[in-house]
C-alpha cells in the first residue's frame, strides 16, 4: 500500500511534464509519433507529404534565411518570403540617404533590378538520419566529459566529410535530447539570394518596438526575396548569368483566411529551447542574468532612439543595431514576467522532488540519479559570479561599438608581437581589416558611441565585483574618479580606432613597427584587458561549469525518459528544422483581460500618430483603407485581416516560417509571440503561449494594391 501511495505521489509530481496537445517542436522524421494527433487535430496529409526523401515534400519549400531566420518558397522561379525584420539587414545596407527603402520601400520592377546581397544564404534540408550509434561509438559510462566529448568530435568529424563527400552539399551532426542522441543533416545552401521587395518601415515595423513581443499586432513583417542559381540550378555564387531558382516544392497561398479552431502547422527553423533546465538554470536565466543584460540595453536604447529620432542619417545607420539590442531587451523582460507568473521556479522545484524521490524509489536507479539535482545545485552556485562578470563584458565592454571594433585587431597585434611573423601574412592580415573598416564607419556615428561609453563604464565601475574587473580599466577607473565623461573625451580624441583615415594609413603599409604601436592604444588596451579577462578568468570556470552542467541534464533527460513514455519526447530547438501544430485560438492576457485572435486594418488607423515615428501610416495604405479597397483579399465580411495568433509552439528562428493550413496551404508568416508567452522556450503554456502570424491576405494586399507589383502575385499559385 505504502508503494502504491508513492507512486501515486511521484505521478502527481509528474503531471506537469506531461505533454501538451500544442505543445513541441518535432523534427520531421519524428512525424510518425505525432501524425494521427496531428491529423484528428485537421491535418490532412501524411507524413510523407510534409517529409520525404524520395520524392517532392513541403520540406523541400522551407529554407534558413540567413543565419537566423526561415523562409517559404511560393513560385515555381524561386520567390520567396520572409519577415520584413529578417531582411531588415540586407535592407538597411541596400539603403542610403538618396535611395532610403528602409523608409520608402523597395519593389524590383523587372528581375534585373532584383538586388545581390553578399554574404546572405538560404539552406534546405535535403535529409536527416539518426546516427546516434556511430557518433557515440568507443563512448563508455564512466570517461570523463571531456574524454566523452573527444571521441564524439572524432566521430562527428569523420561521419560529417564522408557524407558529403563527391556532392555539393554541406553536413552538420546535431545532438538531440542533452547529447542522448545526434542527428546528420545533409544541406544544399545558396548564396545568390536577391532583394525583391519590402514594404516601407512603416509598414514592415509598423508599432515598433511599443508593440514588439506583444499582441493586438498591426504589422505588414514581411520581406520578398528571390534564390538564384547556376544554369543547371545548382548553388553558385552570384553572376549575372544565375537564373531563377526551379524549386523542387513551393507552396499554394490561401485566400481563406483562418477562424477560431482551425488547425495551423508550423515549419521552420526555430533556435533555443530549454525546456527540461532544472530551477536553478531557469533561476539564473530568469532572476540574474536577464535583469543585468536588460539594464545595460536599456542605456544604448534610450541614447540611439534619441539620437535616431534627431537625425535622418543615424536613423538609417543604427535602424538594424536598434532592432537587434531591442529584440531580446524586451523579449527578456517579458520571459522573466511569464516566469514569475507561472511559478516555474517552485513548479520545477516540486518536479524535481517527484524525480528524486522516483530515483531513490530503486537502488539502481538512486545511484546513477540520486545525487545530480544537489550536484546541479553545487555547479550553478560556482557558475553564477563568473557569468555575471561575462555579461559585464559582453553587454558592457563591447556594447560600446568602439572597444568592440578595437577587439578585432587583437590577432594582428599578436602577429605583429611574434618574432617570426612573415610579412606575407602581416600584409593579408592587413588587407582583410582594412575591408571592414569603411563598413564600420558607414554605419557608425562617434558622438552617439560616446555617450553610451560614458553610461556603460560607470555601470561597469558601479556594479562588476571587482575581482573580474580588468586590469587597464581598474587603473583608469582609479584616475577618473568617477568622472567617466573626461576619459571618454580623451579615449575618443587619442585611439587610431576612432580615426578611419589614421587607421587605413596604417594598414594600407602594415610594418612590425606600426602595427606594433596599436597595442598601446588605449581602447586596444581596454578592448584586450577585458577579453582577456573573459578567455582567462571566466571562459574556464563557465567552460567547467556548462561541461558538468550538460553531463548533469543529459543523465537527467535519460531519467526523465525512462519514467516517461519516450514517444512523448520532443527534443528542445537548435535552429533545425521542426515542425510545431496548434490551432487559432484567442487568449486571455490577465484578470478581466481577453484578446481576439485576429486583427484588422481598422487598428492601423486607431494606433496613427503622425508624430511618433512607430505609428506614421503612409497616405496610400490609409486611402486604401478608408476606401475599402481591398479586392480580393479581404475577409468573407468584408474586413481586411492583418494578424492573427496561435496555439504553435514557437521561439527564435521561426521567425519568417510559413504557417500552413490542413492542407498545407500558406495562411502566413509567423513573426513574434505575445509577451505573455515569452517564457516559452523554457516553459511552454498553451493558455498564454501564442505565436503571433502575419495573415497572408494582408501581404499580398501590400505586394498588390499598395506597391502595384502585381508581377510577384502572378507568379504564386492562390487558392481561394
Amino acid at each position: 500500500m505504502k508503494k502504491i501511495i508513492l507512486y501515486v505521489v511521484i505521478l502527481l509530481n509528474f503531471l506537469p511534464y506531461l505533454l501538451k496537445a500544442e505543445e513541441g517542436m518535432w523534427p520531421p522524421i519524428l512525424l510518425s509519433q505525432r501524425i494521427n494527433e496531428m491529423q484528428k487535430l485537421g491535418l490532412k496529409l501524411s507524413a510523407e507529404d510534409i517529409y520525404s526523401i524520395n520524392n517532392s515534400s513541403l520540406k523541400d519549400a522551407i529554407v534558413q534565411f540567413g543565419g537566423g531566420c526561415t523562409g517559404v518558397l511560393v513560385s515555381g522561379t524561386g520567390l520567396l518570403l520572409t519577415n520584413h525584420h529578417c531582411g531588415f539587414g540586407s535592407i538597411q545596407r541596400q539603403s542610403s540617404l538618396e535611395h532610403d527603402y528602409l523608409k520608402k520601400g523597395y519593389w524590383a520592377g523587372s528581375p534585373e533590378e532584383e538586388l545581390p546581397n553578399p554574404g546572405l544564404t538560404v539552406t534546405f534540408l535535403v535529409r536527416m538520419e539518426d546516427v546516434s550509434v556511430k557518433v557515440l561509438e568507443g563512448v563508455t559510462p564512466y570517461m570523463s566529459e571531456k574524454d566523452r566529448g573527444n571521441i564524439i568530435k572524432k566521430n562527428i568529424d569523420i561521419i560529417e566529410k564522408e557524407s558529403v563527400k563527391g556532392t555539393v552539399f554541406e553536413a552538420k551532426v546535431k545532438p538531440f535530447y542533452n547529447g542522448n542522441q545526434y542527428y546528420l543533416f545533409i544541406n544544399e545552401v545558396f548564396r545568390d539570394v536577391r532583394l525583391v521587395g519590402a514594404p516601407p518601415s512603416s509598414i514592415g515595423s509598423f508599432g515598433g518596438d511599443t508593440d514588439n513581443w506583444v499582441w493586438p499586432r498591426h504589422t505588414g513583417d514581411f520581406s520578398v526575396f528571390r534564390i538564384y542559381a547556376s544554369k543547371d540550378n545548382k548553388p553558385a555564387e552570384y553572376s549575372r548569368e544565375n537564373v531563377p531558382y526551379k524549386p523542387k516544392k513551393y507552396l499554394s497561398v490561401s485566400l481563406r483566411g483562418v477562424e477560431k479552431g482551425d488547425f495551423t502547422m508550423v515549419f521552420g527553423f526555430p533556435g533555443t529551447t530549454r525546456e527540461n533546465l532544472t530551477s536553478y538554470g531557469v533561476d539564473l536565466i530568469a532572476f540574474k542574468e536577464n535583469p543585468l543584460k536588460v539594464a545595460f540595453r536599456q542605456k544604448r536604447l534610450d541614447i540611439i532612439e534619441e539620437a535616431m529620432n534627431a537625425d535622418a542619417r543615424t536613423r538609417i545607420q543604427y535602424a538594424s543595431k536598434r532592432a537587434g539590442i531591442a529584440n531580446g531587451w524586451k523579449k527578456m523582460m517579458g520571459e522573466t514576467r511569464g516566469i514569475k507568473q507561472m511559478n516555474t521556479l517552485e513548479l520545477k522545484t516540486e518536479q524535481q522532488d517527484g524525480f528524486i524521490a522516483w530515483a531513490n524509489a530503486d537502488q539502481e536507479r538512486a545511484k546513477k540519479y540520486g545525487k545530480l539535482l544537489s550536484v546541479a545545485e553545487g555547479t550553478y552556485s560556482r557558475l553564477c559570479p563568473c557569468d555575471l562578470a561575462g555579461i559585464y563584458i559582453t553587454e558592457g565592454f563591447q556594447g560600446i561599438e568602439l572597444l568592440r571594433f578595437a577587439g578585432g585587431f587583437r590577432d594582428i597585434v599578436k602577429m605583429a608581437e611574434k618574432k617570426d611573423t612573415k610579412e606575407a601574412d602581416l600584409v593579408k592580415s592587413a588587407e582583410k581589416l582594412r575591408a571592414a573598416v569603411r563598413p564600420f564607419f558607414k554605419d557608425y556615428q562617434q558622438n552617439l558611441d560616446k555617450r553610451i561609453a560614458v553610461e556603460l563604464l560607470s555601470m561597469i565601475s558601479n556594479g562588476m565585483d571587482p575581482s573580474f574587473k580588468p586590469g587597464f580599466f581598474v587603473s583608469v577607473e582609479k584616475k577618473q574618479q568617477g568622472d567617466w565623461q573626461e576619459y571618454v573625451d580623451h579615449l575618443y580624441a587619442v585611439s587610431v580606432f576612432a580615426d578611419s583615415a589614421r587607421l587605413i594609413s596604417i594598414l594600407s603599409a602594415p610594418g612590425l613597427k606600426s602595427l606594433r604601436k596599436l597595442a598601446s592604444d588605449p581602447a586596444y588596451q581596454l578592448a584586450a584587458s577585458s577579453s582577456a579577462v573573459m578567455e582567462n578568468k571566466i571562459n574556464p570556470v563557465v567552460t567547467d561549469c556548462n561541461r558538468t552542467i550538460d553531463s548533469i541534464q543529459r543523465i537527467f533527460i535519460e531519467g526523465l525518459m525512462i519514467f516517461r513514455d519516450k514517444k512523448t519526447w520532443y527534443p528542445d530547438a537548435n535552429l533545425t528544422l521542426r515542425i510545431a501544430y496548434g490551432k487559432v485560438d484567442d487568449y486571455h492576457g490577465a484578470d478581466a483581460v481577453s484578446y481576439s485572435y485576429f486583427t484588422t486594418v481598422k487598428g492601423i488607423l486607431q494606433k496613427e500618430n503622425p508624430d511618433i515615428y512607430d505609428y506614421i501610416v503612409e497616405p496610400k495604405l490609409k486611402d486604401l483603407i478608408l476606401g475599402n479597397n481591398f479586392g480580393m483579399y479581404a475577409d468573407k465580411d468584408g474586413s481586411m485581416h492583418v494578424a492573427f495568433t496561435a496555439s504553435n509552439h514557437t521561439t527564435g528562428g521561426n521567425s519568417g516560417s510559413p504557417v500552413l493550413d490542413g492542407s498545407g496551404r500558406l495562411l502566413g508568416l509567423n513573426f513574434d509571440r505575445n509577451w505573455e508567452g515569452t517564457m516559452s522556450d523554457l516553459q511552454y503554456d498553451p493558455e498564454q503561449c501564442r505565436n503571433i502570424v502575419l495573415d497572408i491576405r494582408y501581404c499580398l494586399f501590400i505586394i498588390d494594391r499598395f506597391a502595384g507589383a502585381k508581377r510577384l502575385i502572378d507568379e504564386m499559385d492562390l487558392v481561394k
